[in-house]
Order: C-alpha cells, then structure tokens, then sequence
C-alpha cells in the first residue's frame, strides 16, 4: 500500500511535457548496465530509480547482496521524501502497515485463538508454529505487567515456493503472521502485516510474476483475513 502511494505522488509530482515540444537534438545516451540504480528530482527530493534491467535469473537465485553505504543512501535518500509525504510519528506510520480487528466483547483470548485455527483448517492455511511472546517476557524478563501477546505462524506452500522461486528474498516475510495480543484496557485484537499486492502490478511484467501467482498472493491476503475475522467474532 505504502509503495503504492509513494510511487502514484511521485508521478504526479514530476512535469508534464507539452504535446508539441520539440524533440531533442540528441537521443538520450543509454543506461549503462552498471550501476542499476539512478536517481531523478521530484519536489520531495532524490528518488531511486532502476536504470536497467536485471540480468536473467534461475529459479530461487538470491539477489545481489547489497553493501552498508547502499542501504545507507538509500535511507538518506528515500526518508526525507517519506516524511515530507506523511508527517507522521512512528506509531502512526506502522499503523498503515497492519491489518486489525479488535475482538467481540465477551470473547476470551483461548476463544479467539480457537476461532482462528477452525478457520484456517478451513480455508486450507497450514498452521505451522506460534510464539508465546508474554511467556518470555515472564520466564526471561521477569516482566509479569505485559500483556498477553501470542503469534501464529500459518502457510500456503505453494505459493510460498512460487514466490520464492522468483524473489528469494520474499522468505523474509514468510511464513504470514497473526498476532493475538491484549491492550492496555485489557482489549483482544488480531493483527497482521497488510498483504497489499497491488505493487505487483508494477514489478510483475520485469520479475516473470505470472497472473497464477498473483492471484495467489492475493489469496492467502484474503485467507489471512477470513482467519482474522474468524477469530474477532469468535465465528467458530
């Protein structure tokens, strides 16, 4: 979603070139192969670009390893862009990037968490492991205040090969998450990271996303929250 947005202002914020402008008297020389990456002017400031394509890859060949001085420029660069776009704090903007329902009132935290399993079975979602957070926050930190907080890891094999096959470097999303935790007032919610596929709108005619694929991504966003609803209604 954020890409998204961030890539729409950019366009719009970049000028518009008359019909009948004169073309130039030279072509444009080309990219070279190497570097990759450019960048181009908006108002907001430098905003990487990728100047070339790719070479070809094989099936679950991992990208080029980046140095600490290109993430590093890469930050100076698209950060200050990002907080003249959103002029927000740090709690607002990780907000944009969850999926939450707060559960029923009535509902037990076991309960919601059985909803959610029942759900998932049926909507064919593995369920491949959970993190029992709190319990270490009391075993390891001697922290008995926090809240209840438990993940669930859930899976689609086949689309998590699919994906990995052409983005190694997806594995760090996976497997899909779900939070179960208590706030503050001792309120139950049901979280996850928002599965916008949308940008693969833009990536997918370069990465050989095929429109299978796609779907599928946007399948396992749709199981992901059938689950999450599942479990904030206590359906089940």
């Amino acid at each position: 979603m954020l890409r998204t947005l961030l890539f729409a202002a950019t366009l719009a914020c970049l000028p518009a070139v008359a019909a009948d402008a004169p073309p130039p008297a030279k072509p444009a020389p080309a990219a070279p192969a190497t570097p990759w990456f450019g960048t181009i002017q908006t108002p907001y400031g430098p905003m990487l670009m990728q100047q070339a394509l790719p070479p070809p890859y094989r099936d679950y060949q991992m990208n080029r390893i980046l140095k600490p001085e290109e993430k590093k420029r890469w930050l100076q660069m698209a950060m200050p862009m990002m907080a003249n776009m959103m002029q927000m704090d740090a709690r607002e903007a990780m907000n944009y990037f969850a999926i939450k329902y707060k559960a029923k009132a009535g509902l037990s935290f076991d309960e919601v968490v059985e909803s959610m399993m029942l759900r998932a079975n049926q909507v064919n979602l593995k369920f491949v492991g959970s993190n029992l957070m709190w319990k270490d926050f009391q075993a390891v930190l001697g922290d008995d205040t926090a809240p209840r907080v438990e993940v669930f890891s859930f899976c689609d094999i086949a689309v998590a090969r699919d994906l990995l096959r052409i983005i190694p470097e997806m594995a760090v999303f996976l497997p899909c998450r779900i939070t179960v935790m208590e706030d503050a007032d001792k309120n139950i919610w049901v979280l996850t990271l928002d599965w916008d596929v949308t940008w693969l709108d833009m990536a997918g005619k370069q990465m050989g996303i095929t429109p299978e694929l796609r779907q599928g991504a946007m399948a396992i966003r749709d199981k992901l929250d059938s689950v999450m609803r599942a479990g904030a209604a206590g359906d089940l």
